[in-house]
């Protein structure tokens, strides 16, 4: 089996190494910062402490067994400064967790890069820079890519693997079958500034932000509106097949409307326009984001009503 190590015993690489230990893999947790020992024992002490409270949680949900408490633990290792290179030297998946800063990234992944096997794959999880900036840091980039987890990293399944433009792409290949081994989903998407869900998300957080500052609802009544209807939907579909679902059409007006009233960051990109004007309008047109020319229309129709439903009635 894979070899892991989390480089930083911070939060991230608590709850990746948590991740993996779960799902059966030996994993050793590095604290890579330079401080005296009886301090680096302290923190990887703490980072012990909280994947047991992490796991003990779990079980007061029934999440897990009780006896897979200790038998996660016994997978997770911790490892000072001093014996750091022994460790990622046999490591097969890195996976560097250091603060997000430029300078200790490029520390931490030069200085790992430089002890790792030739074969060995190392992941930032940064949620901020680009994989093409910090590839160039390791000194075999095409055996580097990113994987940001969403916190907490050991609940959430998604996992956004940004490949840099001079990533193997057997590497990424081969990453993203790690990730599905333990249960994750990966997606992956171009070195591009937010990725997918933070580039979503900022612009969903600062509109109901903008709402509660022009008094359009209370805070409250925002957040209620978005757990009982768009987070409900969005749970069920994704938003591009949402817009497929309800018709292209729907958005493309929309958008010229509240263009018209709240400005230009409503103005629907290019890709809209011209769906418009072909008459690809999504599931009525048999064509749209996606083509349904092949699906089952209606199989489709009604699994995803089911899955709606069935999420309705777990909410109660």
């Amino acid at each position: 089996m894979s070899r892991v190590v989390a480089l930083g015993a911070g939060r991230m690489g608590r709850g990746i190494a948590q991740v993996f230990a779960y799902a059966g893999y030996e994993v050793e947790i590095i604290d890579f910062k330079e401080r005296p020992v009886t301090d680096a024992v302290s923190v990887l002490a703490g980072a012990r402490a909280e994947i047991r409270e992490n796991l003990n949680f779990l079980h007061s949900l029934e999440a897990i067994e009780k006896d897979e408490i200790e038998a996660t633990l016994e997978r997770v290792k911790t490892v000072t400064l001093s014996k750091a290179e022994d460790s990622l030297s046999g490591a097969d998946y890195v996976f560097e967790g250091v603060p997000e800063t430029l300078e200790a990234k490029e520390d931490a992944i030069s200085r790992a890069s430089r002890v790792m096997k030739p074969d060995g794959v190392l992941a930032s999880t940064t949620s901020t820079m680009l994989s093409n900036t910090l590839a160039g840091f390791s000194i075999r980039p095409e055996h580097f890519l990113n994987a940001h987890f969403l916190n907490p990293a050991y609940l959430i399944p998604l996992v956004e693997v940004s490949p840099s433009s001079r990533t193997e792409d057997a590497v990424t290949e081969r990453f993203m079958a790690l990730l599905r081994r333990i249960g994750k989903v990966p997606v992956k998407c171009k070195a591009a500034p937010g990725y997918i869900v933070p580039r979503l998300q900022s612009l969903v957080m600062s509109e109901a932000c903008r709402m509660v500052e022009q008094g359009v609802a209370t805070a409250d009544d925002i957040d209620s509106a978005v757990r009982s209807g768009l987070g409900l939907r969005f749970a069920t579909m994704g938003p591009l097949e949402f817009v497929d679902w309800g018709g292209l059409d729907i958005l493309y007006y929309a958008n010229r409307y509240l263009t018209e009233e709240l400005g230009a960051r409503y103005q629907a990109p290019p890709i809209v326009d011209k769906l418009m004007e072909a008459g690809h309008l999504g599931l009525k047109t048999g064509r749209g984001i996606y083509d349904f020319g092949d699906m089952d229309v209606e199989a489709y129709r009604t699994e995803k009503l089911s899955t709606f439903v069935a999420l309705l009635k777990h909410l109660d």
